[in-house]
């Protein structure tokens, strides 16, 4: 479906298809501060609209919003990550594995389809900066929605090895069992989050968003040669970041994932798509 492009900057007008952006509480939605410059640059006409609904309103919602005639999508943001997945009629394999989803448009039956892109946003981001994925192994501290994301998305990358580990022991056996439901041949292991021997290693966990918080791993088993990922995005660079830097490695910051994961969603909607550093250009996140 061609997106008439916006006479002048900005304007909302009769032709306008909306991206609803649902969650609880909206005052830190960052989405809007990153699409809608980008879509006022490119020309094309489609606003991402923050929505906040409580939870006990959403399952109407979602199905509501879903029968506005230029609705194009919807971001969907805590708390209802989770709860959308049983809202919908068809749910890919990432968000099938991570047990939540980010991403829902319509079919081309009018069927609810949901994904969930923060994982490819990660993996989007390591293979920009080079590391090889297929074939390789990575470990992932962290079974909550955005380290089982990460994890779903390393497996569909190619990874043959994959360690997944959370201090709730129940949690990380679920995520094994998923993953090894959807990639029989991956080798899965959720006992340890030992970093030696692993060819990428992330911190899936909030750890690092307060000062003195704990290291997620044993940072001098690290290798020089290992690559290193954050999800945490309160400091550009974090303690456990720094500490893997002193050590040589390849790093990825946390905002990378973010950046990186909004090319997948508007490709996801059928929108024009663009790079990351574009979006950084003309994001207004900073003001």
């Amino acid at each position: 479906m061609s997106v008439p492009g916006r006479t002048v900057a900005g304007l909302i007008n009769g032709h306008t298809e909306l991206i609803a952006h649902i969650g609880y509480p909206t005052h830190s939605f960052k989405a809007p501060m990153i699409y809608n410059p980008w879509f006022d640059k490119a020309g094309v006409n489609v606003t991402v609209v923050p929505m906040g609904c409580k939870p006990e309103d959403f399952p109407a919602l979602l199905k509501s919003v879903f029968r506005l005639s230029n609705i194009r999508g919807a971001l969907i943001t805590m708390p209802h990550k989770v709860t959308t997945i049983g809202l919908l009629d068809e749910v890919f394999a990432t968000a099938a594995i991570a047990g939540s989803c980010n991403a829902v448009r319509l079919g081309p039956n009018g069927q609810l389809q949901g994904d969930m892109f923060d994982g490819e946003g990660f993996v989007r981001g390591v293979l920009r900066k080079g590391l090889k994925l297929m074939g390789g192994s990575a470990l992932v501290v962290g079974s909550g929605g955005v380290g089982s994301a990460i994890a779903a998305s390393l497996a569909a990358a190619g990874v043959a090895r994959l360690g997944v580990f959370d201090v709730n022991a129940a949690s990380a056996q679920g995520l094994g069992g998923r993953l090894k439901t959807h990639y029989p041949a991956l080798t899965v292991s959720t006992d340890s989050n030992d970093p030696e021997g692993y060819d990428l290693v992330v911190n899936g966990t909030p750890l690092g968003m307060n000062v003195g918080d704990a290291m997620p791993m044993d940072v001098s088993r690290i290798a020089s040669t290992t690559f290193v990922g954050e999800v945490v995005m309160k400091a550009e660079t974090t303690a456990f970041l720094a500490a893997a830097k002193a050590r040589g490695c390849k790093v990825q910051v946390g905002t990378d994932m973010l950046f990186e994961q909004i090319p997948a969603y508007l490709e996801f909607f059928g929108l024009p798509s663009t790079t990351p550093e574009e979006l950084r250009d003309v994001s207004i996140l900073s003001y």
